[in-house]
């Protein structure tokens, strides 16, 4: 059973994931991707079993976090399988995050598919390039901002 939601809390983001990358624009996606609600049902299925099974083991790995205490907590499987749950979860925050940004910011679907998939993969690598992106496009907009048009300018 813990290796089928090991499984399972991936292809329960996969989705979301997907409407992001490949059909930014739909108005399904625009609300599915505002919602933190996505995640619930992969945490109440995959996440809080196998979280429940290694309740010790985690209480201990977070009350005393230390890297001796997580790698036992890792070498279970219920303790790996909670863990890896919670990355995606987590990781599908931040992507919904870096969407809805990049729509408020406007930047191009060809910019941030590369992007969510890398998030996908590597969050934290994709999380700081985006932020990169991100605050070149503030700049960038800002300088526009300042620049007179030559309508305001007569």
């Amino acid at each position: 059973m813990t290796e089928f939601l090991f499984e399972l809390s991936f292809w329960m983001a996969a989705p979301v994931w997907l409407l992001m990358i490949f059909a930014p624009g739909w108005g399904p996606t625009v609300r599915i991707a505002a919602s933190p609600l996505t995640v619930v049902p992969l945490l109440l299925l995959c996440y809080l079993a196998p979280a429940i099974q290694a309740f010790p083991e985690l209480w201990t790995a977070v009350g005393d976090p230390d890297l001796g205490t997580f790698r036992e907590l890792t070498a279970l499987a219920d303790g790996a399988s909670a863990i890896w749950a919670q990355i995606i979860a987590w990781d599908l925050l931040v992507g919904q995050w870096m969407y809805r940004e990049a729509r408020r910011l406007g930047l191009s679907a060809l910019v941030m598919g590369p992007l969510l998939v890398l998030t996908i993969l590597l969050s934290p690598i994709g999380l700081l390039l985006f932020l990169g992106v991100r605050a070149a496009a503030g700049r960038r907009s800002a300088a526009t901002a300042d620049v007179p048009t030559t309508e305001a300018a007569r």
